[in-house]
């Protein structure tokens, strides 16, 4: 391989390593509300504080008709995602009652939810979410942010999105006008507004806060390895460029002594 294309090479990953990065901000069809995320770019992180506030909104507005399939309790004291301590997630996962069985004499049972157990869904199955909500199915969140375009930014406009509609325009009954919502029209009446629970620490439980905050844990429930591999990304450009720069110099002297000799 010579020098050029070995250069080329690494500056085709450099820009696949910077760029795949930000794809859950791609863009919709629809102009979204620009955030400056924590979690963005190649050195992006979660803010822990957020992430645990985007769970207590989960848990206290969205899990009453949004279910979380993918994600167990203990993922919530995992390295890179919200830290609960160990102590606070089994209080977490013990707070609900889980189906379980059969027993010994071949019944099913209820208990008290282990860390290891899955996220509690709110209906037992799609007929009864779709009753529940006059017809329309509330989708898993577990990857929903890496499910729509526009990524994070999008679900932040939508939970921003909700106000009154135009005098000429038309909604059926049940439906909401959302101006970031594509037709402009949802089902789901809005989630969020002020002071609508209060934050454990203390936080101003403002609907752009409950907004950033919810997006935030949605994010990480998606992506739960974001922060490993933004710190493998960097350590892969480093070797990279340390990789090129030795064998530029490397190349440079060896033609430097073929030249000397003709």
């Amino acid at each position: 391989m010579t020098l050029n294309r070995l250069i080329k090479l690494t500056l085709s990953i450099l820009f696949v390593v910077l760029f795949s990065s930000k794809s859950f901000a791609a863009e919709s069809n629809i102009e979204n509300l620009k955030v400056d995320w924590s979690f963005a770019g190649i050195t992006g992180k979660f803010d822990r504080s957020s992430l645990q506030r985007g769970y207590q909104v989960y848990k206290e507005v969205c899990a009453a008709c949004h279910s979380m399939q993918y994600l167990s309790f203990r993922n919530l004291g995992e390295k890179g995602g919200p830290e609960f301590s160990e102590e606070e997630v089994k209080a977490i996962a013990a707070g609900y009652e889980v189906n379980d069985g059969p027993n010994s004499d071949g019944e099913m049972f209820t208990r008290p939810g282990r860390a290891s157990d899955k996220f509690v869904k709110p209906y037992p199955n799609v007929n009864a979410a779709m009753a529940a909500n006059g017809g329309a199915y509330p989708p898993d969140l577990s990857v929903i942010v890496k499910a729509r375009s526009g990524g994070a930014n999008y679900i932040y406009s939508l939970l921003m999105g909700y106000e009154e509609k135009p005098a000429d325009f038309v909604l059926d009954e049940g439906v909401y006008y959302n101006k970031y919502m594509e037709g402009n029209k949802i089902k789901m009446p809005a989630p969020l507004s002020d002071d609508l629970i209060e934050y454990s620490d203390g936080t101003k439980a403002s609907l752009d806060q409950l907004s950033k905050d919810v997006t935030t844990f949605l994010t990480w429930a998606a992506e739960p390895h974001l922060e490993a591999r933004h710190k493998t990304g960097t350590k892969v450009i480093i070797y990279l460029i340390l990789l090129a720069t030795l064998v530029y110099f490397s190349m440079k002297k060896i033609w430097l002594r073929v030249d000397s000799e003709k």
